[in-house]
């Protein structure tokens, strides 16, 4: 009798140890649902709202700048702070096989990149903020760092997808293993188009395109491992 009660009791700890563990991976993930909606709403409702500021014209970055630039920087450091704990989170629930050290390792690369954006800005051009002599304008310090940590970091967020999508094929996933690869391109051909595009209104607009498949993708894929990671295992 004492035995049995000994071994419902070890049981039922070792449950509530799981569910604990589980609630805590499940949170996780959570910021990642929410880190790329939050952002683009912060960056929409700035760029509605500040004199001359244009979506086709102005990269979200240059919203760093001016008296209200601190919201933008804000803006970053939220965003890389939800996207690292995603990536906490993704280690978590992905356990074992393949990708589940690097996938979250270049998800909190792009974090890093997130963070490194807002701390070094982008130089004012292309007539914003209000005042800015049209054109690229000179690049200083910051504005150098503010261009090589962003790209490592969309790099990152790129092999992130890459990496997903290669575990998901593993896994015999293959929607989901098209829609990361698919993602990670996309992404990858819109960095490009920013980085060679000198300006132009196409390459911006190509560029907010790429951002928003690359934020709905993490979002999607912390929902689809929220789902997975159902209360109750271990």
């Amino acid at each position: 009798m004492i035995e049995q009660r000994t071994r419902s009791t070890s049981k039922a700890t070792h449950r509530a140890a799981c569910d604990r563990e589980t609630s805590v991976t499940r949170s996780l993930l959570g910021y990642g649902v929410i880190a790329g909606p939050l952002f683009v709403a912060v960056v929409l409702a700035q760029a509605l709202t500040r004199d001359g500021f244009d979506l086709s014209r102005h990269a979200w970055s240059l919203l760093a700048n001016g008296d209200l630039g601190w919201i933008q920087v804000t803006d970053f450091a939220v965003a890389a702070a939800t996207t690292l704990a995603c990536a906490v989170g993704l280690r978590r629930a992905l356990g074992r096989g393949r990708g589940a050290v690097w996938a979250p390792r270049l998800i909190g690369g792009y974090s890093a990149g997130l963070l490194a954006s807002g701390v070094f800005r982008a130089d004012p051009a292309m007539g914003f903020p209000a005042g800015t002599p049209e054109g690229p304008g000179t690049v200083s310090w910051h504005g150098m760092l503010h261009f090589a940590c962003s790209g490592v970091g969309f790099l990152c967020l790129v092999a992130a997808c890459l990496v997903i999508g290669s575990r998901f094929a593993a896994e015999g996933r293959r929607g989901w293993a098209a829609y990361s690869r698919l993602s990670g391109a996309l992404f990858l051909v819109s960095f490009a188009a920013i980085a060679t595009g000198g300006g132009a209104a196409w390459a911006t607009v190509t560029f907010i395109g790429g951002v928003l498949i690359s934020w709905g993708w993490i979002s999607a894929l912390s929902v689809h491992l929220y789902r997975r990671t159902a209360p109750g295992r271990a």
